[in-house]
């Protein structure tokens, strides 16, 4: 495509190893629908006749029908890159008029508008397979009802809260994850055909028919930018990576939680290995390697980072060392996203066992300490008076509810009987009775939201389908 100027072949093996083809052949479809936008922007502009036009899109047509019925086509040794093996697909149909393809357009360009499709149809499908996800969340906080466990700060038990109030918030971060993609097609969803290889096209070009053909919001504003900008596939692949964060702290807690010494749960055997030693072992592969993707996906956002670093505008070869990170990142989300689903729909709960625990270890300590606030005690001193009374209990053997009142009064005299039923389980949960606490009411109230906010971030997804 570019051999003109040269007069010295390539050495072989640099020629080898600079060919994007063997991964960028994904973008094929991209490529031909771009193609054919630009064909009949060609043709409005006046550069093809009609009937060029019509044995180019059947041209074009052709390469994508031989393309999905043999992933042997694809195999080509000599293509470049998805633009050189289009080029010379279309040559090979239709003769030198495969060459006026080209006119007034640029491999930068084309490249930057592949991605930016690939980009967008990422994002609408990790914005389907979320929010199955997320019902699969709601629907197993609806089940565990009014059911506890213990909420752990520094893996410490702290308070209780409701199962079901533990389980959203692994909704909202997935809600969140939803909102940043959301965004990101925004900035994603412009088209730069038309940017030429870095100062603009050279045939006049209708830039806004080929952006609405595309499905483009509108054309990138600059051509210098829109030829040497990746940011959009770095903000794909730090969304990911975020959402990939979240998934593998649910993970670690479904590992932990699955343990005999948690107790907490029963993973599914079907997304379990067993130990090739030791019989009785069920490993918890699926979750571990959902912590593990995590690692790749930091990974390759950081890597997109230092492809980026420093690079003078505009198209720099560079930018094809982007590609690679962002398909591994797509693969392994669209992998990941359904297992995970499964799997989260296949877990059974032990609510007794979570419940129990929910009730033991001063983790109405908090409420002991609300108690004497409502008495009028300054909450520093209330707080030190409840950890004199639980070090009191610790040395004991006993729980706050089985100190006497004179005993309780040894700390404070302001306790009374009523002290007795602000330390019940239902007690210290309806107490933290605000939006976004745990309070059996707010919990509904949460439920009912996130319900309905999931309704329309499917309605999100059918509308970019």
């Amino acid at each position: 495509m570019w051999s003109g100027r040269f007069r010295q072949p390539l050495d072989p093996s640099f020629e080898r190893w600079q060919r994007s083809f063997p991964f960028d052949r994904r973008l094929l479809p991209h490529e031909l629908d771009a193609s054919r936008a630009h064909a009949r922007a060609l043709a409005n502009a006046g550069t093809l006749s009609g009937e060029e036009l019509g044995s180019m899109l059947l041209a074009l047509d052709e390469i994508g029908r031989r393309a999905s019925a043999s992933p042997q086509y694809l195999e080509d040794g000599e293509a470049e890159d998805v633009h050189h093996f289009v080029e010379k697909e279309l040559a090979a149909l239709i003769g030198d008029l495969g060459y006026k393809l080209h006119s007034g357009r640029s491999r930068n360009e084309q490249i930057a508008t592949d991605l930016r499709l690939y980009v967008r149809a990422a994002i609408d499908h990790l914005q389907e397979a979320l929010p199955d996800l997320m019902e699969v969340l709601l629907a197993q906080a609806e089940a565990a009802g009014q059911a506890a466990m213990p909420a752990y700060t520094h893996l410490r038990r702290a308070e209780p809260v409701l199962i079901a109030h533990w389980l959203l918030a692994y909704v909202e971060m997935l809600a969140r994850d939803i909102e940043r993609l959301t965004d990101c097609r925004k900035r994603v969803n412009l088209c730069p055909l038309g940017s030429g290889a870095v100062a603009g096209t050279t045939i006049a070009l209708d830039r806004a028919a080929i952006a609405r053909e595309l499905g483009f919001a509108g054309p990138t504003a600059n051509s210098v930018d829109a030829t040497g900008d990746r940011d959009f596939v770095l903000e794909f692949s730090t969304a990911t990576c975020l959402l990939a964060l979240h998934l593998s702290r649910w993970a670690e807690e479904m590992i932990l939680f699955s343990t005999q010494e948690f107790g907490f749960l029963d993973l599914p055997e079907a997304y379990s290995t067993g130990s090739s030693a030791m019989p009785q072992k069920t490993n918890p592969d699926l979750l571990e390697l959902v912590r593990g993707k995590a690692g790749r996906l930091v990974g390759n956002a950081t890597a997109l980072m230092g492809s980026m670093k420093a690079l003078p505008l505009a198209y720099n070869k560079d930018l094809q060392e982007t590609q690679q990170p962002l398909f591994e990142a797509t693969d392994t989300m669209s992998a990941l996203l359904p297992l995970v689903t499964a799997c989260m729909r296949a877990v059974r709960f032990d609510y007794g066992r979570m419940q129990s625990a929910a009730a033991s270890g001063f983790m109405n300590a908090w409420a002991a300490a609300t108690y004497l606030v409502r008495q009028g005690v300054p909450f520093r001193r209330a707080h030190e008076q409840i950890g004199n009374a639980v070090a009191y209990c610790l040395q004991r053997d006993c729980q706050l509810a089985d100190l006497s009142l004179d005993q309780l009064r040894q700390f404070n005299s302001c306790f009374e009987q009523d002290f007795y039923s602000c330390l019940t389980l239902e007690s210290v949960l309806g107490i933290h009775d605000v939006p976004g606490g745990t309070a059996p009411g707010q919990v509904q109230v949460a439920l009912a939201s996130a319900k309905r906010r999931l309704a329309s971030m499917r309605g999100l997804a059918h509308a970019h389908a």
